[in-house]
């Protein structure tokens, strides 16, 4: 119990730590497609949901790492849809939904995240944080749907 709880708090210091930085420069070359994210089950319907969006497999989840962040407001709703235009490529997606509003993913004293998290392929992390290969989806063509359900 006390491995699973501390994957868990890495797999949560590691997306704060994310979530903190500062978007860098997405760009991958070789043309853009349209994708929409769809984040279902959110645990509020006012609160904000972050998404954060990665291309590059050595800066997953780290400080800063992140291509760009969109903020989305539910408004009323328990489910959003984001379309975005992602170079073509390989990319992962890490949400966060503040619940509270105080603009970070609170956590209790174990390190465990106590607002709601997810990733791209609905990779629910146990013992680590999950990779980016396991979060990775492929944008190669418009009309490319990543569905992803929110967790708390």
């Amino acid at each position: 119990m006390r491995r699973i709880q501390l994957g868990v708090a890495a797999t949560a210091s590691l997306l704060l730590a994310g979530v903190a930085g500062h978007p860098a420069a997405a760009g991958t070359g070789g043309g853009t497609s349209s994708v929409t994210v769809v984040v279902s089950e959110l645990v509020s319907t006012k609160a904000a949901v972050k998404l954060y969006f990665y291309n590059v497999h050595a800066t997953f989840l780290q400080h800063g790492g992140y291509a760009f962040m969109r903020v989305v407001k539910p408004g009323g709703q328990s489910r959003i849809q984001l379309p975005v235009d992602l170079p073509n490529g390989e990319w992962a997606v890490a949400i966060t939904q503040d619940t509270n509003n105080n603009d970070k993913l609170d956590k209790n004293f174990l390190g465990i995240p106590t607002e709601p998290y997810a990733f791209s392929n609905n990779i629910r992390p146990t013992l680590r944080p999950p990779d980016f290969n396991q979060c990775k989806f492929m944008v190669n063509g418009s009309g490319k749907v990543v569905s992803i359900v929110l967790k708390k």
